[in-house]
């Protein structure tokens, strides 16, 4: 029996290229779907699962942009190819950023669109179990090590700068486990006081201490055949650590106040924004525990190590928060995103997260701007000021750019230019005025 051909969702009102592009595409050997209006995609898109959507950006009812983003949301991971007039093309651009495939620029030779269906679809084939966690090669690879890994069921150490997403890690090894329906249970080692937290992990029976009116069900217990998270695990005192350490080596645990043994089913993941190696040379971590949780480690990068994930975050937060406040905004200004960029992101994922959530919510336009991002712009009482940051902004986001397309072209100018749209003398003046000479080649 031959595969299925491909489906390619057409979001197209306009008749006559509608029809041309199904046409086009039927006798190339591919599925069609044609929808004419924004409400027939977004109402059916999640049910079809089409492996490309060929996506006007200006319909009768909606645009692009709100198709694109409710497929996302629905779990879709078909690339978009957006079809733009020009005055549209930034808001393309945009897209592409956010994570769409590719757009072409009205009109356009029929030849030149089918190429592009034929590339984003073998993309689409070759990575359709990537992007989840990122989009930068650090999250891909990270991505592609935890999708290993849930098939194991080795104890796994999650280590990474708070915020960084370590918990999202955790998850992602879970959903992509066969006992994905198991129960997850995380625990902040942290966040509860110490003569709590082993009541809370591993249960207690009735009269077990001051209060224990009745028997309680610890995580450990919980847990069953799915997933006991352990986050902060350096946090966990040292007579925990010594029943973790049996839970581990015999799989076998006892509520507090009580005789009875259970079984341990669960799979351990723990992490940490510590150095558990230098909290085992000071004394403060068990080294028996640490090799026993430290069967597989990974760490998470922070987010300032990964800047191509800022946007497609970015976007990914604006979707959700926009979608859930039931609040209308056009987008992420460019300048918006150029400030994101400059940004450390001390506190990672976390805190961008939070910084979209507050500025969907207080945002004073229709469009995301930086103020809203970082209220402390508004406190400026030198308008010039706050305007000259920006530029300072801007400079550093295109010198930042520049010098990872000199990394990826090993330094090859007229490599760099290319990719980075501009002409190679456009492209010199910048280096130069960047201090960015050195080590070039033609």
């Amino acid at each position: 029996m031959s595969p299925e051909p491909p489906l390619i969702g057409i979001v197209e009102d306009d008749a006559i290229m509608g029809e041309s592009l199904v046409q086009s595409l039927t006798l190339e050997g591919y599925a069609v779907h044609w929808w004419q209006d924004g409400a027939s995609a977004m109402g059916e898109i999640e049910t079809l699962r089409p492996d490309l959507v060929v996506c006007d950006i200006r319909l009768p009812d909606a645009d692009g942009q709100t198709v694109f983003k409710t497929a996302c949301n629905a779990g879709g991971k078909a690339p978009f190819l957006f079809i733009t007039a020009y005055g549209d093309i930034d808001q393309a651009v945009g897209l592409m950023r956010a994570g769409a495939g590719d757009y072409l620029t009205k009109p356009f030779a029929m030849e030149d669109f089918l190429n592009r269906t034929r590339q984003l679809l073998d993309s689409g084939q070759r990575d359709q179990a990537e992007g989840v966690l990122g989009i930068s090669r650090p999250m891909l690879e990270l991505e592609a090590l935890l999708r290993r890994l849930a098939q194991r069921p080795s104890s796994v150490l999650i280590a990474g700068e708070t915020g960084a997403g370590k918990e999202v890690c955790a998850r992602f090894l879970h959903t992509n486990n066969p006992r994905k329906d198991a129960p997850f249970m995380a625990v902040n080692c942290a966040a509860i006081p110490d003569n709590l937290l082993e009541s809370e992990i591993f249960g207690h029976e009735r009269g077990a201490f001051t209060g224990a009116s009745g028997r309680h069900l610890g995580y450990a217990e919980r847990a069953r055949g799915g997933v006991l998270f352990l986050d902060q695990i350096g946090e966990l005192p040292l007579p925990l650590q010594a029943k973790l350490l049996r839970i581990l080596e015999e799989r076998r645990f006892t509520r507090l106040g009580g005789e009875q043994s259970l079984t341990f089913e669960a799979r351990l993941i723990c992490a940490t924004n510590a150095d558990l190696y230098q909290a085992v040379r000071d004394g403060r971590f068990r080294e028996d525990l640490y090799y026993r949780i430290n069967v597989v480690s990974i760490e998470v990068p922070p987010l300032r190590d990964r800047p191509e994930d800022i946007s497609w975050l970015m976007q990914r937060f604006f979707a959700e928060f926009t979608a859930s406040m039931g609040v209308e905004l056009r987008g992420i200004g460019s300048l918006a995103e150029e400030v994101a960029l400059a940004h450390d992101w001390p506190g990672n994922v976390r805190e961008l997260r939070n910084r979209v959530e507050r500025g969907v919510a207080l945002a004073l336009g229709d469009m995301l701007m930086p103020a809203d991002l970082f209220p402390e712009y508004r406190g400026a009482s030198d308008e010039t000021a706050a305007i000259a940051s920006l530029a300072e902004v801007r400079e550093a986001a295109e010198r930042r750019q520049i010098e990872r397309a000199l990394a990826e072209t090993q330094g090859q100018m007229q490599a760099a230019a290319r990719l980075l749209g501009v002409s190679r003398t456009t492209l010199w003046e910048k280096l130069r005025r960047y201090g960015l000479t050195a080590g070039l080649t033609d």
